[in-house]
């Protein structure tokens, strides 16, 4: 193999497939990046539950395969001067690496014991821009579970019916629910697809309009992202039925700026270390919200202009949870239902239904 291309389309594409390859695995082949001259140029990361392919604009001179360790491939690209780099690979596996004056010599592996993607069937498929699926991730995958007794909950539920995609996460305490409306329609699916293939997508993806195209087939996803391709196994199990859990009627709803309650809970939150001993107190009375916290370092009291539509109430939550959640919310007032001291709270916008955040409270000390 012997190919020449730029450093700076190198290192994009290192970065890029660097993410599905595992600092320390079980292989040694699999800490390496598969390097491919043939038709194009391409390299693969593989960690056998999260792949990712990426084409690199290159001239091949000589068609060929070798494997090189990611972390030493990637430190010494990321040191090259800002020119055209040459890949050669020559007898037993050595790799020559030339950039100007610059010279490396690195022993590769042999690509054949390299592990394939998986091929994916491509029969379930939708289309939508890398910017909605890039918002979507960012604003639901902070709720996903990270405790293992609930294997199905450490992933997002991405659920396509008719013109609307919807992502889901649950983490048994919240759930967050973003939906994207798309008039050419969607193929009809439901998968879990785990959290750590949605976080790497999501650095991958870009705020632009160009389309990203999505294909599910049992159990395996394949994201086709420009000129890279990412493939994950999929969680298997059935999903909880987050539309049953959504309460249908509320006690009390309150009507505020989010930017308000965002600054007030996140000066609240100054003096506690342990969000689940010291939760914040929401005491709704009137045209107000006061928040209040106490504390073993001291105590806080912040009071909050607000609509209100029902009963007065006291309820208590752990301020993260709230935190996090409004701070994915673009828009400047929400509705926010409670149910009673007791019963989840709901934050959705004015109106349509294009997100949810539920919220359980906890118990506060009178």
């Amino acid at each position: 193999m012997k190919i020449v291309c730029s450093k700076e389309q190198l290192m994009e594409g290192i970065n890029v497939v660097q993410k599905a390859v595992p600092t320390k695995a079980t292989l040694t082949i699999l800490e390496g990046i598969l390097l491919e001259a043939y038709d194009n140029f391409k390299m693969t990361g593989n960690d056998l539950e999260l792949g990712i392919e990426c084409l690199i604009d290159a001239d091949i001179l000589e068609k060929g395969s070798i494997v090189l360790n990611s972390k030493m491939f990637g430190d010494i690209v990321r040191r090259l001067p800002d020119s055209e780099v040459l890949i050669e690979v020559k007898e037993n596996n050595t790799v020559i690496i030339e950039c100007d004056n610059s010279h490396f010599e690195l022993r590769g592996m042999p690509s054949d014991s390299f592990p394939s993607l998986p091929s994916i069937e491509k029969e379930n498929m939708i289309k939508v821009s890398q910017k909605a699926i890039r918002d979507m991730i960012r604003q639901t995958l902070f709720a996903v579970s990270t405790e293992g007794t609930r294997p199905i909950l450490t992933g997002s539920l991405i659920e396509c019916a008719g013109n609307e995609i919807t992502f889901v996460s649950i983490d048994g305490f919240r759930m967050a629910l973003r939906k994207n409306f798309n008039n050419e329609g969607f193929s009809e699916f439901s998968v879990v697809v785990p959290a750590k293939t949605l976080s790497e997508i999501g650095k991958i993806l870009q705020p632009v309009d160009e389309d990203i195209y999505i294909y599910s087939s049992q159990n395996q996803i394949l994201f086709e992202i420009g000129n890279c391709k990412v493939v994950s196994r999929l969680l298997e199990g059935e999903y909880l039925n987050y539309k049953s859990i959504i309460p249908p009627e509320y006690e009390t709803s309150v009507r505020l700026r989010t930017e308000d309650l965002l600054s007030s809970l996140e000066r609240a939150s100054l003096i506690t270390s342990d969000e689940k001993k010291y939760p914040v107190k929401f005491n709704i009375i009137d045209d107000k919200i006061i928040i209040t916290s106490n504390t073993e370092i001291g105590a806080v009291r912040e009071e909050i202009r607000v609509e209100v539509n029902g009963s007065n109430m006291e309820v208590g939550f752990n301020p993260r949870y709230f935190i996090e959640a409004l701070r994915v919310i673009d828009d400047e007032l929400v509705d926010i239902y409670f149910n009673s001291s007791v019963g989840p709270c709901t934050i959705r916008p004015l109106e349509g239904d294009s997100f949810a955040y539920m919220i359980l409270p906890v118990r506060i000390n009178k």
